[in-house]
């Protein structure tokens, strides 16, 4: 038996990650903080092997992944596949934290369709939204997870895209023997990881996925 491995980091920080804003769809390149957090990825991961890389469409996963691939002359093969792209917000893709905030501060909120968005904010914004919701009210947050913003994804639909990459990626490195890297997008990780770890929605959503470190899973074929 053979154990083929799957590294799997996060894009380090981009312009709107720095400025509070949700991305989703919308490219933005890397900030000297996300150039830095990079690096360090790629010397966490200079002592592993693989063979095939994947990044999405989004030029800061390209970024991200250059700086890895320095290390890598094994890698020989680079695949772009978008079903590990970021979470699509719809309407409130480039939508300031702050804006956001207002609006719960308002009640122009709609919890039950854009409860679960409050995790992708920073922890500074977290607890300005605790303080309009009260901390009860705050740990419901997760109850969207199935409902989209509009024209946007919910996180159910994340995990439906990510779970047909998982599929397609075993079943390639099984075929080819080969070890993998994937530099993506936080809400792509977070459903990757909780679908490998056999994890729950609420486990899921509390995850804070760190733009300066790699998950390692093992593939057996």
């Amino acid at each position: 038996m053979v154990k083929l491995k799957i590294y799997i980091f996060r894009h380090g920080q981009t312009t709107f990650n720095r400025d509070g804003r949700f991305t989703g769809w919308l490219d933005t390149k890397l900030t000297p903080l996300g150039i830095k957090q990079a690096r360090t990825i790629a010397r966490k991961l200079k002592n592993k092997k693989f063979q095939i890389a994947f990044h999405t469409r989004h030029i800061r996963t390209k970024q991200t992944l250059k700086h890895v691939l320095k290390y890598h002359p094994e890698c020989n093969t680079i695949l772009e596949d978008d079903r590990m792209i970021e979470r699509n917000y719809g309407d409130l893709n480039g939508t300031a934290h702050t804006d956001f905030i207002r609006k719960i501060g308002q009640k122009l909120y709609k919890l039950e369709v854009q409860g679960d968005l409050i995790h992708d904010l920073t922890e500074k914004d977290k607890k300005e939204v605790k303080k309009f919701l009260g901390v009860e009210e705050y740990e419901l947050i997760h109850r969207g997870y199935n409902v989209p913003p509009p024209h946007g994804e919910s996180f159910a639909m994340v995990e439906t895209r990510v779970k047909s990459f998982i599929k397609y990626l075993i079943s390639l490195m099984k075929k080819s023997k080969v070890s993998v890297a994937i530099s993506a997008s936080g809400n792509s990780i977070r459903l990757f990881k909780k679908i490998l770890e056999k994890a729950s929605e609420k486990q899921a959503v509390q995850w804070v996925i760190p733009y300066d470190n790699y998950y390692e899973y093992t593939v057996n074929a």
